[in-house]
């Protein structure tokens, strides 16, 4: 096969990856009307976690499950979970094109993030489109003229979770086993969740029930499709096309829940966009950068199984 055609199917791949993580969201926020955050949480890793379980439980070696550095993957663990839990609750309570324009955010902070944890070198270019990205979150935010809410908080903190933890997967990645990047946010949350559901537990419906259990299996079909989508194709190519959700959020949202996002949101939305592929294409170039660590985390989407993020986490090792 042609490089041209293997790129093209890298790309189709990514589509169809981040319209099914869209889909995974859009979920997300019919069940939110209705259980706590803490609850689809729960169900939807627990399905996730039965195809994960079965195709780590092929490897063997039980070394392979044992962290080389505990106390980031501990830390790591507990970034993916709270951003998954941030985004979930912001999906629930905002229009779905407002948090995905929050969201994307993430590779600006995952810029800033590598100075002090990778001695990454951040020259006046990137800085300029990180300045220029937090003009556009201010843009959607628009502080002073609009409320300010829980869940524009949430979106923000989700993508800084999930920005602070890719940016430790690259600086221990090398040493630890995808097996254990999946599988410890996987029960980490699991174990945290389950603490909460005398609390928050409402006995769900079988509709219910099978939609939460679509989240789950739909992010773990998501992060397969990307993982092919980056074996495929560059991953300077393949990472602008996680803002296509965008487009997906749009339509959801005007179709299913009635959402119109306001010009301001689409003009912040925008400029976030531009400035993040503008990043990414900056780290593409052969001169710029060794780290590269926009391009090398991926995309924002949590690997928990159970997703949290537009751009949720797909960090896996070859």
């Amino acid at each position: 096969m042609s490089t041209q055609n293997t790129i093209l199917r890298g790309l189709g791949y990514a589509f169809l990856g981040f319209a099914v993580f869209a889909s995974h969201d859009a979920l997300i926020k019919v069940l939110g009307a209705t259980y706590s955050v803490m609850q689809i949480i729960f169900f939807a890793t627990l399905f996730s976690f039965v195809p994960m379980a079965v195709s780590m439980l092929a490897d063997r070696t039980p070394s392979n499950f044992r962290p080389h550095h505990p106390w980031l993957v501990l830390l790591r663990s507990g970034l993916m979970v709270t951003a998954m839990s941030c985004a979930f609750y912001s999906f629930s309570v905002l229009p779905l094109a407002e948090v995905y324009s929050l969201l994307f955010s993430f590779p600006l902070i995952v810029t800033v993030l590598s100075i002090p944890i990778l001695g990454e070198v951040v020259r006046a270019q990137r800085w300029a489109a990180v300045g220029v990205g937090l003009i556009g979150v201010l843009i959607v935010l628009r502080p002073g003229a609009t409320d300010i809410t829980a869940g524009h908080v949430a979106a923000l903190m989700a993508a800084f979770c999930s920005a602070f933890a890719s940016v430790l997967v690259r600086k221990i990645g090398n040493e630890e086993r995808s097996a254990v990047l999946i599988l410890y946010p996987m029960l980490l949350a699991i174990v945290t969740m389950s603490l909460a559901q005398p609390a928050v537990y409402q006995p769900p419906s079988l509709l219910h029930l099978g939609m939460m259990a679509l989240v789950g299996l739909f992010s773990v079909i998501a992060q397969h499709l990307i993982i092919l989508a980056y074996r495929a194709a560059p991953a300077g190519v393949v990472a602008p096309s996680q803002y296509s959700q965008i487009i997906w959020a749009t339509i959801f949202g005007a179709v299913f829940f009635g959402e119109s996002p306001d010009a301001w949101v689409a003009v912040g939305a925008s400029i976030i966009i531009a400035s993040g592929v503008f990043v990414v294409w900056r780290e593409s170039r052969a001169d710029v950068s060794p780290n590269k660590p926009v391009l090398r985390v991926r995309s924002p989407r949590s690997d928990t199984g159970a997703s949290g993020r537009p751009a949720r986490t797909v960090e896996t090792q070859p």
